[in-house]
């Protein structure tokens, strides 16, 4: 691992646990001290020229890692990639951005304001994976958003930094049962994302997935202040495919429902 890919991620993560206090309790039910390997990190972005996929996956690419499958999410107006790194020890990063275009005009006029308010220079700073915002919301925007689409409105409100973190299931010590990992974090006072079921995903399809409900922490927006859903943890075993090898890809159907994480209750 190079110092400039670990710094990256000291830094995405350090800017994760700033609104996301639960995943050092997650860290101590699942890791007893151990170091846990992140399967993935995720993010969130609008298909706007001046912050799409490839913006965001500039810094990684030029970091080694290159762009492999690509999603689509038809009903929440969602297109996505994930890219891998030949360092297999490196997380995965998954990153998705909403069709602007397919949203309302009233939507689609907030989101571009947002937009149009960043710099073109930070997208391209060291720091924009873990940067957060970059412009001024009012909460009266923020809500109109979250009406037609919570992606929307979270990602106006958190800007750009991981929207979760993913423990490797597969790396646990004493632990290779997504049931056992549901019900450690269970006990220990988590939520999970029920959504589809507890767990995503099959054997048959190589990847089950779970994840805890975000943590909730407040934003500063325009006019006032709220408490709203933050970043979760997520859960994923892999299994391996014909070859041996372990499936490194996602599955759509079940991150369609991982995306439900940082619903409002």
């Amino acid at each position: 691992m190079t110092l400039a890919v670990s710094e990256l991620f000291e830094n995405i993560w350090k800017n994760y646990l700033a609104v996301t206090p639960s995943a050092i309790r997650v860290h101590e039910l699942l890791g007893a001290g151990q170091a846990l390997i992140n399967d993935h990190v995720a993010y969130r972005t609008f298909n706007l020229e001046k912050v799409g996929i490839d913006k965001l996956a500039a810094h990684l690419t030029a970091l080694g890692y290159e762009a492999k499958d690509e999603y689509h999410f038809e009903a929440k107006k969602l297109y996505a990639r994930h890219y891998e790194h030949a360092d297999p020890t490196l997380p995965k990063v998954f990153i998705s951005e909403l069709l602007v275009e397919k949203m309302s005009p009233e939507v689609q006029g907030i989101i571009k304001n947002l937009v149009e308010q960043m710099d073109e220079i930070a997208v391209s700073g060291d720091d924009f994976l873990y940067s957060g915002t970059h412009w001024q919301i009012s909460f009266a925007d923020y809500q109109t958003l979250l009406k037609e689409s919570e992606y929307a409105a979270w990602l106006a409100a958190w800007g750009y930094r991981a929207n979760h973190f993913t423990v490797s299931i597969n790396h646990l010590e004493g632990i290779d049962c997504i049931n056992q990992v549901n019900s450690i974090v269970r006990e220990g006072g988590f939520r999970l994302n029920a959504s589809g079921g507890e767990i995503k995903g099959t054997p048959e399809v190589k990847l089950e997935q779970s994840s805890t409900m975000a943590d909730t922490h407040p934003v500063k927006f325009s006019d006032r202040t709220a408490e709203i859903p933050s970043c979760f943890y997520e859960f994923a075993k892999r299994y391996p495919m014909d070859c041996g090898n372990l499936y490194t890809g996602f599955v759509a159907a079940s991150a369609d429902k991982i995306f439900e994480s940082t619903n409002q209750d």
